[in-house]
């Protein structure tokens, strides 16, 4: 009689108080049981819940951006034909500092490690190249350390894509590796060849252009201070041909077809890593093509032009969206 009196009371209490009950079972589960792609996944579901029915705000939205693209695009090319020196300034200074920014905030210290170590060396090679006289070793340490920094920037950026694309055909699970994994570390190498590639080219060239001006067969606008001889390289300003008893650089050389002749690493670095098309004394025009007779080095040519194409997505692509995302907060598109 106990035992059934307890049973009925038991039964009454869940019948009158029906929020004491446990919830479903499929509600109780934890997202820390679930995988990182599952996880994923559910988050890309409640972001689509949350923007669907609002097609024609996302459309102002992307009205929006398009507009600030073509109204900076139209600005940056007027600033940089007009004013090219300050431009080229400002954009390294963007690319220099904007990186930082974002790896501090998202954490990433693999990156900020390696930027930090970048910066050290190039910020000591800088200050050889600008400090005043200019030791004749100089040209070639320069030279030597943005060569490298672009040989390993281009051996990151293939091995990005190649492994991007080897995800994408598939490739991946003939390894049993993850196209998560396998596709970040294509982007994480990709980026860190372009974002290096186009650091290293540009501290050349500013480099470049005070290590010439220094030496003074060189300016950047008007008539170099000093007069050339057949014997001096107007790049480092060290004889080109030494005698046994002399100090001095012993190397092959190269000609110009303004018959300007140069160490041939002083001018294939003033051309191919100092982004310098032109004689350094005359300002002929200088036929890289014919400097670059190696098929494999044409390769490396081409990855440098790619880098100044995409200088302006590293540097400005971030301004411009945060002008956009300004634009929409102001009129209320969130």
């Amino acid at each position: 009689m106990a035992a059934g009196g307890a049973g009925a009371a038991g039964a009454a209490v869940r019948e009158a108080a029906p929020g004491l009950e446990a919830p479903p079972q499929h509600e109780q589960i934890s997202h820390t049981k679930l995988s990182a792609d599952d996880e994923w996944n559910l988050q890309q579901e409640r972001m689509y819940k949350m923007h669907r029915g609002h097609e024609s705000m996302h459309v102002e939205m992307i009205l929006i951006f398009l507009c600030a693209l073509v109204i900076a695009q139209i600005v940056l090319v007027q600033w940089r034909q007009r004013h090219g020196r300050s431009y080229n300034l400002v954009t390294l200074l963007q690319m220099w500092v904007v990186p930082l920014y974002f790896t501090i905030k998202l954490y990433w210290w693999r990156f900020l490690s390696m930027w930090g170590m970048f910066s050290v060396i190039t910020s000591y090679v800088l200050f050889r190249a600008t400090r005043k006289p200019l030791s004749g070793r100089t040209p070639r340490l320069v030279y030597k350390w943005f060569l490298l920094i672009y040989k390993l920037s281009y051996a990151f950026g293939v091995v990005g894509y190649l492994a991007i694309m080897f995800t994408m055909c598939g490739f991946n699970l003939f390894f049993k590796i993850k196209a998560r994994d396998s596709m970040d570390f294509g982007i994480v190498s990709l980026f860190y060849g372009l974002y290096y590639g186009v650091m290293g080219r540009d501290f050349a060239e500013i480099c470049s252009d005070y290590m010439a001006s220094t030496i003074g067969f060189y300016s950047v606008s008007g008539m170099p201070t000093r007069s050339l001889s057949d014997n001096v390289c107007a790049v480092c300003g060290q004889k080109i041909i030494v005698e046994l008893n002399e100090e001095g650089l012993i190397e092959n050389t190269y000609q110009l077809s303004c018959n300007h002749i140069f160490h041939e690493f002083c001018i294939r670095g003033w051309c191919i890593v100092g982004k310098k098309q032109t004689c350094p004394y005359c300002k002929e025009k200088v036929d890289l093509k014919r400097m670059i007779s190696n098929p494999w080095e044409r390769t490396h040519f081409l990855y440098g032009q790619i880098l100044d194409w995409l200088r302006y997505l590293v540097a400005w692509q971030p301004v411009v969206i945060g002008i956009v995302q300004g634009i929409n907060y102001s009129l209320g598109l969130e």
